[in-house]
């Protein structure tokens, strides 16, 4: 039996900004994403859900990912989101993350059909395992179906391991179910598998789980951190409590806009507002609920400089 993993840490799906016009804002993702590594991230999930990666075109994805390279981010501390509907672009996408030296990629299944097969998933990462065809390639399976409505099944995760050891290292479980998480940290030992909420950060890491990627990491990143580097400590618990506190007053709002209000007071910076149809910004009265609710908990919200 493979020993199970390390913790390897929180990978934040970094929200992504737009200026007025509704294109990115590459300056401040850069800045955004350092600030976040200074606060503690031990990487960066970018074009994840919270990034909004599915209102980015195949282009912008590459060429900000590129962006963030180019300010001295090492590849090795990116797993960038690479799966879409259409073959052709995760191939190209997952292509170009493997060429920048990315320490993986975050696999969305593709998902516009639905009550799709096992057999028809399988053949879909298959087939990009092979257009890529380079040994560097690690995939982490992101299994999102309250989202995708489609997922990735206990079976299937058993087969792509047989087939493919070494490239399917790894899975984001944000099916919101503990009892899913927990089957796939007891069946598949050294599988690295992160939470999609530190809502079960604790519970993760106590049964052999890596860390977690989560949405409020973009606002949250440190405290995650530090119940990362000392889970075992005797006030774990009471870390947890407190994170889980802020995530439930946050995610009663959706959660993009909700990151980006409270990004907007954290950062000084109103451009965070912005997001891309269909999406839509909180109201002024749901962000000041919202701003309420987090201060309640204790939780900061002086505009601080987004710099590194």
């Amino acid at each position: 039996m493979t020993a199970k993993p390390s913790p390897r840490g929180v990978f934040v799906p970094a929200c992504t900004p737009f200026q007025a016009d509704l294109s990115v804002d590459s300056k401040l993702f850069v800045a955004h994403c350092k600030w976040l590594l200074n606060e503690g991230a031990n990487g960066l999930a970018v074009f994840g859900t919270t990034s909004e990666a599915n209102s980015l075109s195949a282009g912008e994805r590459t060429e900000a990912l590129e962006q963030l390279i180019a300010a001295g981010i090492s590849p090795a501390l990116l797993m960038p989101g690479t799966g879409c509907c259409a073959l052709p672009d995760t191939v190209a996408l997952t292509r170009h993350a493997v060429g920048q030296g990315c320490m993986g990629v975050l696999l969305l299944p593709p998902f516009y059909y639905k009550g799709v097969s096992d057999d028809g998933l399988y053949a879909g990462i298959a087939e990009l395992i092979q257009r890529v065809g380079d040994r560097r390639l690690r995939v982490y399976l992101y299994h999102i179906p309250p989202m995708a409505s489609v997922g990735f099944s206990l079976a299937l995760i058993a087969r792509l391991l047989k087939d493919f050891p070494g490239t399917v290292v790894g899975v984001k479980d944000s099916s919101g179910d503990w009892k899913n998480t927990a089957a796939m940290l007891r069946e598949f030992p050294g599988f690295e598998v992160f939470p999609g909420s530190e809502t079960f950060l604790l519970d993760g890491l106590r049964n052999g789980g890596t860390g977690c990627i989560s949405a409020t990491a973009n606002i949250n990143v440190g405290a995650m951190r530090e119940l990362i580097d000392n889970w075992t400590g005797p006030d774990a618990d009471a870390k947890q409590q407190r994170l889980t506190a802020l995530r439930a007053a946050v995610q009663r709002y959706p959660l993009v806009p909700a990151n980006k209000a409270i990004l907007a007071r954290l950062q000084g910076a109103a451009g965070w507002n912005v997001v891309r149809p269909p999406l839509t910004a909180l109201t002024r009265e749901a962000q000041d609920q919202l701003f309420g609710a987090v201060e309640a908990l204790g939780f900061e919200l002086d505009a601080t400089a987004a710099t590194a």
